[in-house]
């Protein structure tokens, strides 16, 4: 049996695994085990009912966190003429069209987000099987195939996160930094927890929200009390 570390054991005392704990006692105890030596994502994953096999059962979308996520966001934008210049004016990290395609296919990813034009998709589409299992693929569902570039790459640099339901019907996404104020943090999975349940898909059958835990990079997951979340989120 593997041995257990002294920080991990002491991260994880104090945590009843069998008990569903309040929001902002949850993100309380969250902050208090988050030790490392640098600043810690904090983290929702959520268990739903669906099975994202089904088109119908796909849960994706976007929330604007109203505290930020504390990330810093390279995004790079898919872009031609008077939109690459409008792109390069709002702050966007890397610009360009077939040039910006060749380095993607080469395998140099240098971003974390990605936006395009609606004329460059002819372009992005041969692009699938690269950023598709990285979830980076612009997609007008999620804000990120528009011809408002500016305002994307805004919302991406201001703690725009994306998310989509994993194989196993999980779905997980960074909300802050362990050094965030606790109410900051509460109110940022609040957002996060309400933009799921807003992408509650039509073939979801039963429960829907399952499980709901909080985490952060290196410490212990938390399990949340559904009703302290999803009360304050509607």
């Amino acid at each position: 049996m593997a041995k257990v570390g002294k920080r991990t054991k002491a991260a994880v005392e104090g945590i009843d695994r069998n008990k569903q704990y309040p929001l902002d006692e949850a993100v309380k105890m969250v902050k208090e085990r988050a030790k490392a030596k640098f600043d810690e994502t904090v983290e929702v994953a959520m268990n739903l009912g669906v099975d994202p096999r089904h088109a119908d059962q796909m849960v994706r979308g976007v929330v604007s966190l109203p505290n930020g996520s504390g990330k810093s966001v390279r995004v790079a934008v898919f872009a031609k003429d008077a939109k690459a210049e409008e792109a390069k004016a709002a702050g966007a990290d890397i610009v360009g069209a077939e040039d910006l395609a060749e380095a993607v296919q080469k395998g140099e990813i240098n971003f974390d987000r990605c936006i395009a034009t609606p004329d460059m998709m002819p372009l992005v589409g041969r692009l699938g099987k690269i950023l598709g299992p990285r979830n980076m693929m612009p997609n007008p569902k999620v804000g990120t195939v528009t011809p408002d570039v500016a305002e994307a790459i805004k919302a991406s640099k201001g703690g725009s996160v994306e998310f989509r339901v994993e194989k196993a019907g999980i779905v997980h996404a960074g909300v802050g930094k362990a050094s965030f104020d606790e109410a900051k943090l509460a109110e940022n999975v609040r957002a996060f927890v309400d933009a799921v349940m807003k992408a509650k898909p039509s073939g979801a059958k039963g429960a829907y929200v399952k499980r709901v835990s909080v985490s952060s990079t290196m410490g212990p997951g938390v399990k949340l009390d559904p009703a302290s979340v999803l009360a304050a989120a509607e």
